[in-house]
């Protein structure tokens, strides 16, 4: 009996750069190379393409971030081309962008279509309801929460037969809290200036407005201490009037010497462990939410938005804290509950969230997972 080739499996996303989504597709890559399959990953370039060439993964460069009719159009025959040359077995798409071309691509290959929701995606009429539904027309759907994966049921009737729950993971051999040498701490410390003796609360995320840095920047100002200096970490990406708005509001609240914004950190493990409370203030749901995770697995104090995948990922009064969306005065109130632990009160929590963590929200998980989908459609 002839032996069956390795497996062959594409993934589509828009763009390589920052983002949960791009980092799951990255990890997936690297398991199906090290299980023994050929993995290709379908983009538009970006900041990570060396981290897919360390894993032995090819990537092959297509417009599959545009949203222009004609491109989508013209990329069916992209996709179609490249299965045919790859042998390609399964196409995995994990944008909207590139989803139809991907879905038309497979009506006449050999390839399966399955696709990851990476969050509950909005509409408000029939015509981007329909635009949506190309995420739910795999054979396989992944959804990344329950939260996702109760909104795909509801809103386009998708049944068990179909959704797979697939919690993202983070990798535990980066984040864990004696991992970190003093060494980078020092320089984190000195590069973003943190004042000596200061409790530090952080609010790390790119600069878009739902992720609620003015609620943080509000509920600082209530807390009236001089020990606590906050500290927003994340890109603008080129959103400079939110920036301007956010210095304002800070100037406004006389917290000039006690909030620092950074735009950009490459050592997140370094930049939690320095910190003494993490919030991620979200005021609308995100689909899963790796802030909180990552926090919680490095041993820190979380507090998070009670919405959307944190409530899946954070157990208020044992991991962490979950507040109302849009209540500075309820962040303020669990900062303060959270920097007034005991040093034991404030150990046992550290070690209930790092098991959490490792129980649940691996990166190990998540592949093993992902793969066990892909064996599905492969029989």
């Amino acid at each position: 009996m002839p032996n069956r080739p390795p497996p062959v499996v594409m993934q589509i996303i828009p763009t390589l750069g920052t983002g949960g989504a791009e980092q799951g597709c990255i990890d997936v890559a690297d398991a199906l190379v090290k299980a023994g399959a050929k993995a290709i990953v379908v983009s538009h370039g970006g900041t990570r393409l060396h981290e897919l060439q360390r894993v032995g993964a090819l990537h092959i460069d297509l417009p599959v971030h545009s949203k222009n009719p004609y491109t989508i159009w013209r990329n069916i025959y992209r996709i179609r081309r490249i299965v045919k040359d790859h042998g390609v077995d399964i196409i995995h798409v994990r944008s909207r962008a590139p989803a139809w071309s991907a879905y038309k691509a497979c009506e006449t290959s050999k390839a399966r279509y399955m696709t990851t929701c990476h969050n509950a995606y909005n509409f408000h009429n029939s015509a981007k309801k329909f635009y949506n539904s190309a995420m739910t027309k795999g054979e396989r759907v992944i959804a990344i929460s329950n939260y996702v994966a109760q909104y795909m049921h509801e809103h386009f009737g998708l049944t068990e037969q179909t959704l797979r729950l697939i919690p993202r993971g983070i990798p535990m051999d980066r984040f864990h809290p004696t991992l970190v040498s003093p060494e980078r701490l020092v320089k984190l410390t000195r590069a973003w200036r943190i004042p000596e003796g200061k409790n530090v609360v952080m609010l790390p995320g790119r600069l878009a407005r739902w992720k609620g840095h003015s609620d943080f920047i509000e509920a600082l100002a209530l807390i009236k201490r001089k020990d606590v200096f906050g500290l927003i970490i994340g890109p603008d990406k080129g959103h400079t009037d939110y920036r301007a708005e956010l210095e304002a509001l800070i100037r406004e609240k006389g917290l000039e010497s006690q909030i620092r914004m950074v735009d950009q950190c490459d050592d997140m493990p370094a930049a939690y462990m320095i910190s003494s409370v993490v919030v991620s203030a979200s005021t609308s749901p995100e689909g899963f939410g790796r802030i909180p995770v990552e926090a919680q697995a490095m041993g820190r104090p979380v507090i998070a938005t009670n919405h959307g995948g944190a409530m899946e990922t954070v157990i208020h009064g044992e991991t962490g804290w979950l507040v109302p969306p849009h209540s500075p005065k309820r962040i303020a109130q669990a900062i303060e509950d959270a920097l007034n632990l005991t040093p034991v009160e404030r150990s046992g929590l550290a070690t209930r969230a790092m098991h959490h963590v490792a129980e649940n929200f691996t990166k190990e998980l998540m592949t093993h997972r992902t793969l066990d989908v892909y064996a599905e459609l492969l029989s």
